[in-house]
């Protein structure tokens, strides 16, 4: 059994920690939105960099005290260029270029920006007892920082004040994204679980129903061999017969041949696979016909379903009985779906069809509407494929759902031959 996964509409818009992969790869690929990302950042970084040197060397600056010696404003300035170009890496070695800069953090002014893109990224992608170490070390290194590089405006204490809620700012920020990002991964994961695992009842329902139709030929089957077997037996014991007798007998010979190889036909390709180590099951009771459907509607009545039953079969009792266990089991799947779905609304069975032509079954039911006064009841979901499976193997079509009417039917054609 494959199960397919879901493939989003647009997955350029997906981070690459989401994107869907193709095959196993050693590390994630780099999405148009990642691309678009990497680019806003380094201009952003960019900016603060020539902000940041045109402030310092400015008469006035509003940020930081220039340094004492004007060398350290264009090293600084490197400093930041080259912060700004290791944001390319920062998505495969978050943690090894938050370490390598972290001694930046005590006195480049210039590399601000792109260290705190570099410390969202640990944050996101790294966990928390990661991301907590290395926010106590930038918590460290900011006091560091607000002495040798005071804010003109502020006093030492503002200015590690404001350190610490900025760093808190960013923390907070990734650990969102992170908490965002896992969430997504967890529902996908128990989305495409969910849908395995009702893949995989449907494929238990329908080797239950090929293995229940299996049993059900059987009897069939033996019971047009034993005929078979019956007047062949007659016929080699009695070569002297009237002519009558022998094409009396030869004509119920052709008859069920002619049913068993129809029955064969209709369970060829269903396994019946039963373990050897289990006991034979007890004989099951006879199986129900098309002359069993009125007995079915007195049942559903009795416990107060009200249901309007309308048979204008043709020739009924000449119908096959593979024919007539399918609509049989087909009406008591509309029946109970009926009373499961759609308590007290009237439901509607029609049989109609005759030789030739083949055997129409329709359940018909009003769509629920408001509260329902009962709580569900409980099932697997699985009727309608076994009741699909069967007619599938049986050589008819089944249709269900709304119809323009807003009803819910439930109908099927049977092939009944001549």
């Amino acid at each position: 059994m494959s199960s397919t996964a879901v493939v989003p509409e647009h997955p350029w818009l997906l981070p690459g920690a989401l994107a869907p992969t193709t095959g196993v790869a050693r590390r994630q690929r780099r999405t148009t939105r990642d691309w678009l990302v990497d680019i806003l950042c380094c201009l952003i970084s960019l900016a603060w960099v020539a902000w940041a040197t045109a402030d310092t060397r400015s008469a006035s600056p509003e940020f930081s005290m220039p340094p004492p010696y004007p060398w350290m404003v264009a090293a600084d300035a490197v400093l930041g260029l080259v912060a700004t170009a290791l944001l390319w890496v920062r998505r495969r070695w978050p943690v090894g270029l938050a370490v390598a800069t972290l001694p930046l953090t005590l006195f480049s002014l210039a590399s601000a920006a792109p260290l705190a893109i570099v410390y969202f990224t640990v944050v996101v992608h790294r966990r928390t007892a990661v991301a907590l170490a290395y926010t106590g070390a930038t918590l460290a290194t900011n006091l560091v920082f607000s002495y040798l590089r005071p804010d003109p405006s502020l006093s030492y204490w503002g200015t590690v004040v404001w350190g610490v809620v900025i760093t808190l700012l960013v923390l907070a920020w990734g650990m969102f994204v992170r908490a965002r990002r896992q969430l997504v991964v967890s529902l996908r994961e128990r989305a495409e679980r969910a849908e395995a695992e009702q893949q995989l009842r449907v494929t238990q329902a329908r080797q239950v129903e090929r293995t229940r139709i299996a049993r059900e030929m059987h009897d069939v089957l033996a019971h047009r061999i034993s005929l078979l077997s019956l007047h062949a037996g007659a016929l080699e014991f009695r070569p002297d017969a009237p002519p009558a007798e022998v094409a009396r007998a030869a004509g119920v010979i052709r008859s069920s041949a002619h049913a068993a190889l129809q029955d064969l036909r209709e369970v060829i390709g269903v396994l019946r696979a039963e373990p050897a180590a289990v006991e034979p099951a007890a004989p099951e009771r006879p199986q129900p016909t098309l002359d069993d459907v009125p007995a079915l509607v007195d049942e559903s009545r009795t416990a107060g379903v009200r249901v309007d039953l309308h048979d204008r079969v043709d020739q009924a009792g000449a119908v096959p009985a593979a024919v007539g266990r399918s609509a049989y089991r087909i009406v008591q799947e509309g029946l109970t779906n009926a009373r499961k779905h759609a308590p007290g609304a009237v439901v509607a069975v029609g049989l109609d069809g005759g030789p030739g032509e083949g055997l129409n079954v329709e359940i018909r039911n009003r769509w629920p509407v408001g509260e329902r006064p009962h709580p569900e009841i409980p099932g697997t979901g699985t009727g309608l494929v076994g009741i699909a499976e069967r007619v599938h193997l049986a050589g008819g079509r089944l249709t269900h759902g709304r119809d323009e009417s807003g009803d819910f039917r439930l109908a099927a054609w049977l092939p009944w031959p001549a």
